[in-house]
């Protein structure tokens, strides 16, 4: 599942990235990696390593701060978020549920539900 942290600084980089006039490849190449993990960085589907967020935004030209400007309202969200999530019944079911089944059954239907949730 993706982070809304990692989500936004792949936005960040995106935004970025289209303000100068760059593609992903040649970001890429600035950065000395291949363009799909541009892709995976920009759509938040990797995080981005501190070392490589800092040769993103030399290549950019921009602070490393760039990328985590607005993220008071992704916190904001993410509390939201967390809160209508443990006022849901069913969720809250759920977790109870979950934490009645044995440790070793418990731990395979977590790696069930990554697996379900990666496909997706």
């Amino acid at each position: 599942m993706k982070h809304p942290v990692d989500a936004h600084v792949g936005k960040r980089i995106r935004h970025r990235r289209w303000m100068v006039g760059m593609t992903q490849q040649q970001l890429a190449d600035k950065v000395g990696i291949k363009f799909q993990q541009i892709q995976k960085y920009e759509t938040g589907m990797n995080r981005v390593s501190a070392s490589r967020l800092w040769d993103i935004a030399d290549a950019l030209g921009v602070a490393i701060a760039f990328f985590f400007e607005g993220l008071d309202e992704v916190r904001e969200q993410v509390k939201a978020n967390a809160g209508d999530f443990m006022a849901d019944k069913e969720a809250l079911e759920l977790v109870r549920s979950y934490y009645a089944i044995p440790e070793a059954q418990r731990r395979r239907l977590f790696d069930l539900a990554r697996v379900l949730s990666d496909a997706a």
